[in-house]
This record gives C-alpha cells, sequence and structure tokens, in this order.
C-alpha cells in the first residue's frame, strides 16, 4: 500500500504535464494554421487581382473593334447587297488585314439570319464563310439590339475563344451582327510558365481557362440533365464530354475562401487553399490553388517547439518545488540542533564541578559544533544552488525568443534550397546548406548562453568585430527587411570597430535592437494586432533604420535610430525594467531589453535609449574597445 501511495504522486503529476503539453501544442498548431492561413488568403487575393488585371487588358484590347466596324462603309454596303461578289470580297481582305493587325482569332459579320456573309479567315479550306451561327446565343443577343460576350468551342475548327458580338445598324433597324473571336491562350501559358495553379469557371462551373491541361473543361459541380441538353442545343462547348474535377471541398472558410483536397497525377491528395473572386464584367469567377503542407509543417515545428518549452518550465517548477521542500527539512534539523546545542550548555554549566568530565564534555561540544558548522555550509550552499536552479526555470521560457530569427533564416533557406534543387542550380544549394549549417550553430551557441544568466558571466572579456557581428545579424532579419521595404543606412568608421564583448551575444542584443526598431516603423502606420504589418509598413516609402559606428581610443559607440512614433516619457521610465513591452497582449515578454542591457553591463559597457529631435527612437550602445590583435577571426 505504501509502495502504490509513493507511485501515484510521480504518476499523476507525470499525467498532469503531458496533458498540459499537449493542450499547449495543440493550441500553438492551431494558432499557427490560423495564422498562416490568414497571410496566405492576403497574399492570395493580390495573385488573383494581378491576374484579373492582366485578363481584364487582354480584352480591352479588343472591345471597342466590334463597335469600329460599325462604322465602316463596306460592311454597311455589303449588308445592304449581299449578294454582291465584288463587295464581299473587299469586305474578306479588310477584315482579314483588319485581323492580322490586331492578332484576333477571327473577324466575321452575320446577317439577319445569322449566316456568315465577310470573314477574315474567307481563304482557309475552314472558312466560316456560309456558316449559319444563329443558334448561338451571342447572335441571338446581338441581333435584338444588345452586346453579347461569350465563350465558347468553335463548331468549325474546334476551337476555344471569346466572343465579342455587337449588332449592325442601318438607322434605327438592325441588319445584322458583327463577331470578334479572341483567344486567351496566352494567358495559360504565363500562368503555367508560373507555376500558378489557376482556373477560370464560367456560370455554368465548367473550366474555360486552366494553367493545368487537364482541367480546361471539366465541372466543378454535377451537370444536371436539363443543363446537358442546353450545352448540346447551343453547342457552347462543342459537344464536348465535360467530366468533373476531383477537387473536394473540405471547409469553407470564407465567402471567397475554402480548403479543398485534390491529387497530382501518380501522387496522394494534399490539401490546398482555394481562393475565388469574380472577373468585373462577366459571371465568371477566377481560382487560384496554394499547397497548405508549409502551413501544416510550420504549425507542427511550433506546436513541437512549444511543447518543449512548456515541459523545462514545468521541470524546473518542480525541480525548484523539490529543492525547496529539502530545503525546509535542513532548516528544522538546523533549528534542532542548535536547540540540542542550548541543552548541553546546560548540563555542562551544572556539571562544572567535576573537571575531567567536565573537560571531557567540552571536547564533545567542540566537536558537535565543528559538526553544526560544517552541516550548515553545506546548507548554505545548496541554498545557493536551489537559487540558481530557480533562475534557470526562469530563464529556460526564453528559448524561443532567442531562437525565433535563426529559426526564420533556417525556413526561407530551407525553401529556397527546395526550389533551387528542383532547378538543378546545385551551386545555389551547396551554399544554402552551408549557410543553414552554420545558423545551426549559432542556434547552438544561444542555447549554450543560457547557463551565462544563471552565474557571473566569464566571456564578458572576449571580443568582437562590429561590422561583422552587424552584418550577422542584419543577415537574420534580412528576409523582413527586404518585404517590409525597411531600408537599413550604415555610416561606420574605415578602420575596424573591435568591442571587448562576446560576438555571439553581442549579435543577440543587436538583433533583438533591429527587431523593436521594425516593430516601431510598423506602429507608426497605426497597425494594431489584428492588422496585417507587412501591408501597412509597404505603404511606408520612406521606412528606414540608420546605424551609425564609430571609435576613440577607449570606447566603441553603435547608435541605431528608426523613423518610428519614439518613445514616450513613461515608456522611458521603464523601458528597461523585466516584463516591461509596449508591444500588445501575447507579442513579446518584456525581456528582449532588459537581457541584452544585461549583457552590455557584464561587457563593461552601457545601453541607454531616447528620442532623437527630428523623431523617432535613438539607442545608443558603448562598449569598451579593443585591440586589433585581440579581436575575434
Amino acid at each position: 500500500m505504501q509502495m502504490r501511495r509513493s507511485l501515484s504522486g510521480p504518476l499523476l503529476y507525470l499525467a498532469l504535464v503531458l496533458l498540459l503539453v499537449s493542450g499547449i501544442g495543440i493550441g500553438a498548431f492551431e494558432a499557427s494554421v490560423s495564422s498562416s492561413l490568414q497571410d496566405l488568403q492576403n497574399g492570395s487575393e493580390q495573385h488573383l487581382e494581378l491576374y484579373a488585371a492582366g485578363m481584364d487588358s487582354e480584352i480591352a484590347r479588343f472591345a471597342h473593334l466590334p463597335e469600329i466596324l460599325g462604322l465602316s462603309p463596306t460592311v454597311a454596303a455589303l449588308l445592304q447587297k449581299q449578294h454582291d461578289k465584288t463587295l464581299q470580297s473587299d469586305t474578306n481582305h479588310y477584315l482579314e488585314a483588319l485581323n492580322d493587325h490586331t492578332g484576333a482569332r477571327a473577324i466575321y459579320i452575320l446577317n439577319q439570319n445569322g449566316r456568315v456573309i465577310a470573314t477574315s479567315n474567307w481563304h482557309r479550306p475552314d472558312s466560316y464563310l456560309g456558316e449559319n451561327d444563329a443558334f448561338r446565343p451571342y447572335f441571338q443577343e446581338s441581333i435584338h439590339g444588345k452586346s453579347s460576350r461569350f465563350f465558347g468551342v468553335g463548331t468549325t475548327r474546334s476551337e476555344p475563344g471569346y466572343y465579342l458580338a455587337e449588332p449592325l445598324y442601318d438607322g434605327n433597324r438592325t441588319t445584322g451582327v458583327v463577331v470578334v473571336k479572341i483567344g486567351l491562350t496566352q494567358l495559360e501559358e504565363t500562368w503555367a510558365a508560373g507555376r500558378a495553379l489557376v482556373w477560370v469557371s464560367d456560370v455554368n462551373n465548367v473550366v474555360i481557362l486552366a494553367s493545368r491541361p487537364e482541367w480546361k473543361f471539366g465541372t466543378l459541380s454535377t451537370i444536371s440533365a436539363k443543363q446537358a441538353q442546353l450545352f448540346y442545343d447551343t453547342r457552347q462547348y462543342n459537344r464536348l464530354k465535360l467530366k468533373r474535377l476531383g477537387i473536394d471541398t473540405l471547409q469553407q472558410l470564407n465567402h471567397s475562401a475554402r480548403i479543398v483536397r485534390w491529387a497530382e497525377p501518380g501522387s496522394r491528395p494534399h490539401r490546398y487553399l482555394a481562393e475565388t473572386r469574380p472577373l468585373a464584367g462577366s459571371n465568371w469567377q477566377l481560382t487560384e490553388l496554394i499547397s497548405l503542407a508549409p502551413v501544416y509543417n510550420l504549425a507542427l515545428s511550433r506546436a513541437a517547439l512549444a511543447g518543449v518549452l512548456a515541459a523545462l518550465a514545468l521541470t524546473g517548477l518542480f525541480l525548484l518545488n523539490e529543492r525547496r521542500r529539502r530545503l525546509r527539512d535542513k532548516l528544522a534539523a538546523r533549528v534542532a540542533l542548535q536547540r540540542a546545542y542550548l541543552q548541553l550548555e546546560h548540563k555542562v554549566d551544572a556539571r562544572t564541578a567535576d573537571l575531567s568530565t567536565a573537560n571531557r564534555q567540552l571536547k564533545e561540544e567542540v566537536a558537535d559544533r565543528i559538526r553544526a558548522e560544517e552541516h550548515l555550509r553545506q546548507t548554505q550552499a545548496e541554498l545557493v544552488q536551489a537559487g540558481k536552479l530557480a533562475v534557470i526555470g526562469q530563464l529556460s521560457t526564453q528559448i524561443a525568443h532567442e531562437l525565433n530569427q535563426p529559426l526564420a533564416a533556417l525556413r526561407t533557406l530551407s525553401g529556397n534550397t527546395v526550389k533551387y534543387l528542383a532547378r538543378g542550380d546545385q551551386a545555389t544549394a551547396s551554399t544554402n546548406l552551408e549557410t543553414m549549417a552554420q545558423l545551426v550553430e549559432r542556434m547552438g551557441k544561444i542555447t549554450g548562453s543560457l547557463r551565462s544568466f544563471a552565474r557571473k558571466s566569464t566571456n564578458a572579456s572576449g571580443s568582437a568585430n562590429l561590422r561583422r557581428t552587424l552584418d550577422n545579424a542584419l543577415f537574420l532579419l534580412d528576409q523582413q527587411l527586404r518585404q517590409r521595404g525597411v531600408q537599413v543606412i550604415r555610416d561606420e568608421a574605415a578602420e575596424d570597430l573591435d568591442a571587448r564583448c562576446d560576438a555571439n551575444r553581442l549579435e543577440q542584443v543587436l538583433v533583438n535592437l533591429l527587431t523593436n526598431a521594425l516593430y516601431a516603423i510598423q506602429e507608426r502606420q497605426g497597425v494594431g494586432k489584428d492588422a496585417d504589418p507587412l501591408y501597412a509598413v509597404q505603404q511606408q516609402h520612406d521606412a528606414r533604420i540608420e546605424i551609425h559606428c564609430s571609435r576613440n581610443s577607449e570606447q566603441v559607440t553603435l547608435t541605431l535610430r528608426d523613423n518610428g512614433p519614439g518613445f514616450s516619457d513613461s515608456t522611458l521610465a521603464h523601458l528597461f525594467e523585466p516584463f516591461f513591452t509596449t508591444k500588445p497582449a501575447g507579442v513579446g515578454l518584456g525581456l528582449g531589453l532588459t537581457l541584452s542591457a544585461s549583457i552590455i553591463n557584464e561587457a563593461g559597457g552601457t545601453l541607454s535609449a531616447g528620442n532623437h529631435p527630428e523623431g523617432g527612437a535613438v539607442i545608443t550602445l558603448i562598449l569598451p574597445a579593443a585591440d586589433k590583435e585581440h579581436s575575434d577571426d
């Protein structure tokens, strides 16, 4: 029974730890997926805007051509004298020249009965001349005085095209219809060259344009018998057999976005984000697919990291509690020992008459006192060790803060390496892999530096080349700087700037200062927690960070200025206090500047903050100068 009771406590604690770690991991996974999906939707909306603009531009080149032909005297005369062979020949040559000049697929004239009486392809064996297109919807709309836009597959040459039709008038009477057929294959080739997964579907949910050939003329939904008969009668798709595409909707995110499942030929099904937007001036829908595999991979990595950090924090708390319990036991033993010592003194006083006995007892008393003092020193040493473990337990939660930037660089380099390998660019891929190995080694140094926060640092007397360390810090943030359009202006002295400070820890300080400057610049645009900071910073064309480095005989000085909103008086008063932050809840822990100031102070330098007279925040870092022969390699 006692063994069961002794085991029930640790097992229950282990179960609670596993449950809590699992909950934190699941929460981190879901939060990462949600954030990444929002970023993908924002990016896809921008892509669709570009695709839609390209399609509008392509169609706009021909939009006014039918109206211009309605003003041609030759076309008007032919509609009056349809059997005049000379007039028909002149019109054919005129349409042929106009077609060659504009690059359209075909230009032709229909009479009131829907018969082609003149066409730009009159000389071809499969010419439209004499063909009756009265069944086409664009003719039926235009002959009644309406402009018509129609996508369909040609019945003569089976070529898909976009038809622009306009009525031709003699006074107030409609005498015929002019039709311009254009091709949109150039758009499909552009999409395919960019490896984009894009399609355009019409009002019937039939894919009429696509970057993947196997999608074209597939259906996104089941075609009813009534719709199939209508397609057969109008020959909109030239009686092609329409097959349903295997793209299944798994989750509807909002009115324009959903998660779908699709499998490329010869591969397993994968999940994709499908973003859809309507095309202005038509009843078409433009859709883009974006793979969600990187989103889930990133979410798994973040969930694993969150779980590890939670486990470390809980383990630290457990060890700290155990140390405290043992310390209480030892303190109780010390009190009991002191009580016994007092009792012993009373006995010595009572037996002073017997000198021999008193001497013997006195020797024993001295020996007990020596053992008690030794025991006390051991207890004090364990108390100091318990304090160190408490600090380590607190610092263990900052691993994510310290590793965030190298992890971001690793994600960027790994994604680029996959692309370079796919292109066969082995040299660039090898360079990226070497850089990734250096980042992993640097991450090991970062985790090792946690021990220095728990005791007096022994690395404060090291030396670092300020220019090289600043290059490394800017490299880690290069992706964020370029994406957010922030210009970095560096003003450095010509000579080498060598400072007495560990290079790896100084790099951590510079990364933290640059990250704070980036946040201050986006705060100037009024970006809230739920807004898109990347979009806001891109609107700020003058976003910049100015870095000035100098040296005198005894000191190396680095000044970092951003053109953000600067510090308020209340912020400056508490800026370097632990857990103080101006960021929204959930963004940062308020320990970055505190740890940075601690690193610089240990190296014998200072870290201060203020506001520039022309606006923006100014951070000044001063370190003791090091001799060039003692600088890091």
